[in-house]
């Protein structure tokens, strides 16, 4: 099948240019001005972006946590991240405790072949730091899983003490694979929130004015001085507070390999969105939504690239009968939001829309830069030779985002009548229409697992 893309302006990380583009199978193959070639498809893009479909290296599809399980299986998950302009997902396997890496892989890979309809790759998040655990990070950096996440919050359950988080440190600077950190101080947090408990303040409200933004702060800077020691780079997951920003910052600044991505979440919502009773609960994540002041630091630090990416830490439970769980009990609530349908449409609004910075930034944010730093060697550019993961976006497209139209498989949305500016019209994978408007023209299992390289970035 070729297919023509014609009339658009291609936005990329490093250009934006009027051209054709020509698709052979599942490359682009050919770009130019006013293309003259025989295809089977042709598809008009006049007035509109052709850009490199997204990239959401956070998502947490068929997650257990809390006693229940994340509503968005692989073929939910991923059908509404295509709706979302998401092409490529990277979810994270868990290690049961005491157990193997490998096992956890396994695990999810069961939950997600046949079912994911768009490409996909794991991150494996380590529970349980031994010798032979470490012998398994080297396999499975040779094997194009390049990435372990690991915590210092969720004590009992996924709390690394800092000599694990230096040894996994240790062994990434040898095997060229790279520490992901969800960084808060866990065992603080845990001192706080049960004091709030036992003193009756158990609203969801509870749940962020539990977690101080210094013990984020606190963490991000001792995992970042691991990381030093270690002579290894860090990628802190999902910031949410100045103090942690900072902490990058200050790292950046004197050279260090210091990355931090941050969430849609973080910088549209804030923490008075936790008040209102037990409704507060549809927005209660980990770390927490934070005051107003922390938003537009985050949206500096997306300004000034203190933050490389943009992703969703994608965990969707419903209101009804998942996060009641925690009803009288902020601690039991089930955390997590849905967002994988909604990053890229509410970045271009918040972010190109708002004149806070350009197209070119945003497909840097979305795209080009988790391409570059997650080893996702063909992906992230409209260029020759690579995937054709391509998105035809409408910048100037307004609508309502609602739980009445959305395609997650939840029964609400953090953002529910918001009007948003940007939306794509076109979302083809590997050369395939897979949405058209509002068609959904893909099929479970037409994503493939991805190995991935070793970062670009970190070379």
């Amino acid at each position: 099948m070729r297919t023509l893309i014609k009339g658009g302006t291609i936005v990329n990380a490093d250009g934006t240019s009027k051209a054709d583009i020509l698709v052979d199978g599942e490359r682009i193959v050919l770009i130019g001005e006013d293309l003259d070639v025989t295809a089977d498809h042709t598809i008009d893009a006049t007035g509109k972006w052709v850009i490199p479909g997204a990239i959401d290296v956070h998502t947490h599809m068929s997650l257990p946590f809390g006693g229940t399980v994340s509503k968005d299986d692989f073929e939910t998950g991923s059908r509404a991240a295509a709706f979302g302009s998401t092409t490529t997902i990277i979810d994270f396997a868990v290690q049961p405790k005491g157990g193997s890496l490998r096992q956890g892989l396994d695990t999810w890979h069961a939950k997600a072949d046949g079912k994911t309809c768009i490409d996909y790759g794991f991150h494996v998040i380590v529970s349980d730091v031994r010798d032979d655990v470490l012998d398994e990070m080297d396999a499975l950096v040779d094997e194009g899983v390049t990435t372990f996440k690991l915590m210092t919050a969720y004590p009992g359950v996924f709390l690394s003490d800092d000599g694990s988080i230096f040894r996994a440190m240790l062994r990434t600077a040898e095997n060229g694979g790279l520490v992901m950190m969800h960084a808060e101080n866990g065992v603080a947090i845990d001192v706080v929130a049960n004091a709030n408990a036992e003193a009756g303040r158990t609203d969801p409200i509870w749940h962020g004015r539990s977690r101080y933004s210094i013990f984020e702060g606190d963490a991000t800077s001792r995992v970042i001085r691991l990381a030093q020691a270690a002579k290894a780079p860090v990628y802190i997951v999902h910031m949410t507070a100045r103090e942690a920003l900072d902490a990058v910052r200050a790292a950046r600044a004197d050279g260090q390999p210091a990355f931090a991505e941050t969430c849609p979440q973080y910088l549209t919502l804030n923490l008075d969105a936790l008040g209102n009773g037990f409704e507060g609960a549809k927005y209660v994540c980990s770390p927490p939504l934070r005051p107003q002041e922390h938003v537009e630091e985050l949206w500096k630090g997306l300004i000034h690239d203190d933050l490389q990416v943009v992703s969703t830490d994608h965990c969707p439970f419903d209101f009804v009968g998942q996060k009641e769980l925690g009803r009288g009990d902020f601690r039991k609530i089930p955390n997590g939001v849905p967002a994988v349908e909604n990053r890229v449409d509410l970045l271009h609004d918040g972010g190109v829309a708002c004149g806070r910075f350009t197209p070119n930034r945003w497909v840097q944010l979305i795209s080009s830069n988790p391409a570059h730093l997650f080893g996702l060697t063909h992906k992230g550019s409209v260029a020759v030779g690579y995937d054709a993961d391509v998105v035809v976006y409408d910048p100037t497209r307004r609508h309502t985002i609602s739980a009445k139209t959305h395609h997650m498989n939840v029964d609400y949305s953090c953002w529910e009548g918001r009007e948003v500016v940007g939306g794509a019209d076109v979302v083809m994978s590997h050369g395939k229409v897979i949405v058209d408007g509002d068609r959904w023209l893909g099929r479970p299992g037409d994503g493939r697992f991805i190995k991935r390289e070793r970062s670009a970035y970190l070379e």
